[in-house]
C-alpha cells in the first residue's frame, strides 16, 4: 500500500507508534481483499447506517437559479447525520480484528465524535472523544449526544482549543494506550495508512452518485462539489471520478470572515505552505517556523489548518480545483436550500452549496452539478439561531433556564 501521494503523506510519528501503524496497515490491507470483511461492512452500512443515501434532484433550486441542474447527495440522512458514520463503521470493524477494546477520537463539528461514540456502543467498545473547548461551546448538542451514547468527552483547553488541538490530544492518548486502543482518526489525513483507509471507506459516496445519476437518465456529472476541511467527504465523492477528466472536481474551503491570518481556513489560495504536522506531510496554515496559525470558520468541521495529503497531490496535478466560500455565503446558502428544497444542510456542507449557487447560473441547462451535502444542519441550531437573530428562540432558552434546566 502506498504511503505517499507524490511528496505528501507519509508516517511522521514517534517511534513507539510505528509498530502499531504497521500492524494497522497490514490488517487493513488484508481486510480490504477479504470478501467476508467487505460483506460485513456493507451489511452494517445498509442495516445500521442507512445507505444508500438519496441523490435528490433540486428542481426548485435549479429553476430558481436558471442554469445547470443541481443534484444533492444527501449524506445527512445517514445515522448520526453525516458521512462520518461510514468510515467509523469501517474502522470499528478493523479495531475488532486488531482485538482492541477502546476507541479514541477527535472531533470539531462533533459529527465524527457522535459517529465514533455510536459505533463504540454498537460494537462494544469503550470510547473517549477529545474536543476543543471552543468547539464544545458552539456544538453543544453533539456533546450531549456523545455523552448519552456512553462516550467520555474530554475538553481540550490548550492552543486555539479547536480541532487541531483535539487531534494532538487524541494522538497523545493513542501513544500512551496503543495496546488497548484504536484511534478512529476522523478524516483522510494523519499518518499512513489513515488517509488511504478512510478514502477507501468513504468512496462509496461517489460510487452511489454514479449509480443514482443513471436512474435520473444522466450519464455523468459535469461538476462534483464538496466542502473541504480535512477532506473525507470530498475524497469520498471525488475518488470514483478521478480517472474521468470530463468531470470537474471542486473543493470548497472556509473563507471565514476575511483574508487575514486567523480570519479563515484557506490552505491553497491563502497563506498555506508545505509542512509536516500531526504525522503527515501536506499543506498547512503555518508561520515561517512551522508553527500552525490560528484559523476561523463558522463551521467547526472546516476550522482546521491542514488538509489531507492526497488532496494536496491532486491539487498539484490540477485534478481538483479549490475555491472558498465565506461565513456569510454559507449562511445565505442554508436559507436558500431550506426555503427552496426543504433541506437544512450543515454549515460545512453549506460552503459547497454556496459555490454551486454561484456556479450554476453561469452554465447551460444541460450541465449537471452534484453537491455533496455531507451533513444535516440540526447540529448547528444554536449557531444558526444566533446568526439569524432569532429572538424567539433565545426567549425560549431563557424560559427553560428559568424552569430549572
Amino acid at each position: 500500500m502506498k504511503s505517499h501521494f507524490g511528496q505528501y503523506g507519509g508516517r511522521y510519528v514517534p517511534e513507539m507508534l510505528i509498530p502499531v501503524l504497521e500492524e494497522l496497515e497490514k490488517v487493513y490491507f488484508k481486510a480490504k481483499k477479504d470478501k467476508k470483511f467487505q460483506k460485513e461492512f456493507e451489511y452494517y452500512l445498509k442495516t445500521f447506517s442507512g445507505r444508500p443515501t438519496p441523490l435528490t434532484y433540486a428542481k426548485n433550486l435549479t429553476e430558481k437559479l436558471g442554469g445547470a441542474k443541481i443534484y444533492l447527495k444527501n449524506e445527512g440522512l445517514n445515522l448520526t447525520g453525516a458521512h462520518k458514520i461510514t468510515h467509523c463503521i469501517g474502522q470499528a470493524l478493523i479495531a475488532k480484528r486488531l482485538c482492541k477494546t477502546r476507541l479514541i477520537a477527535e472531533t470539531g463539528a462533533g459529527q465524527h465524535g457522535v459517529a465514533t461514540a455510536t459505533v463504540a456502543a454498537k460494537f462494544g467498545f469503550s470510547c473517549t472523544v477529545y474536543m476543543g473547548e471552543v468547539d464544545i461551546e458552539r456544538q453543544r448538542p453533539n456533546v450531549f449526544l456523545m455523552k448519552q451514547l456512553g462516550a467520555t468527552v474530554i475538553p481540550v483547553s490548550f492552543g486555539s482549543k479547536t480541532l487541531k488541538d483535539a487531534v494532538n490530544a487524541a494522538l497523545k492518548d493513542y501513544i500512551e494506550n496503543v495496546d488497548s486502543s484504536h484511534y478512529v482518526l476522523g478524516s483522510v489525513l494523519g499518518p499512513h495508512p489513515y488517509p488511504t483507509m478512510n478514502r477507501d471507506f468513504q468512496s462509496i459516496v461517489g460510487r452511489e452518485i454514479k449509480k443514482q445519476l443513471k436512474e435520473y437518465q444522466e450519464n455523468k456529472p459535469d461538476f462534483v462539489i464538496a466542502c473541504v476541511g480535512g477532506g473525507s467527504n470530498a475524497m469520498g465523492a471525488f475518488t470514483p471520478f478521478l480517472t474521468n477528466k470530463q468531470v470537474a472536481l471542486i473543493g470548497v474551503e472556509a473563507g471565514g470572515r476575511g483574508k487575514g491570518i486567523g480570519e479563515n481556513a484557506i490552505r491553497f489560495s491563502g497563506e498555506g505552505s508545505i509542512g509536516v504536522v500531526e504525522g503527515y506531510k501536506s499543506y498547512f496554515l503555518q508561520d515561517n517556523d512551522g508553527q500552525l496559525q490560528p484559523t476561523h470558520s463558522i463551521a467547526a468541521g472546516l476550522d482546521y489548518p491542514g488538509i489531507g495529503p492526497e488532496l494536496s497531490f491532486l491539487r498539484d496535478q490540477k485534478r481538483i480545483d479549490f475555491v472558498s466560500s465565506t461565513d456569510n455565503e454559507a449562511l445565505r446558502a442554508v436559507k436558500v436550500l431550506a426555503n427552496s428544497e426543504g433541506i437544512i444542510p450543515a454549515l460545512e456542507s453549506a460552503h459547497a452549496l454556496a459555490y454551486a449557487i454561484k456556479l450554476a447560473p453561469t452554465l447551460s441547462k444541460e450541465k449537471v452539478i452534484v453537491v455533496n451535502v455531507s451533513g444535516r444542519g440540526d447540529k448547528d441550531l444554536f449557531i444558526l439561531a444566533k446568526a439569524f437573530k432569532d429572538k424567539n428562540f433565545y426567549e425560549f432558552l431563557k424560559k427553560e433556564v428559568g424552569n430549572g434546566y
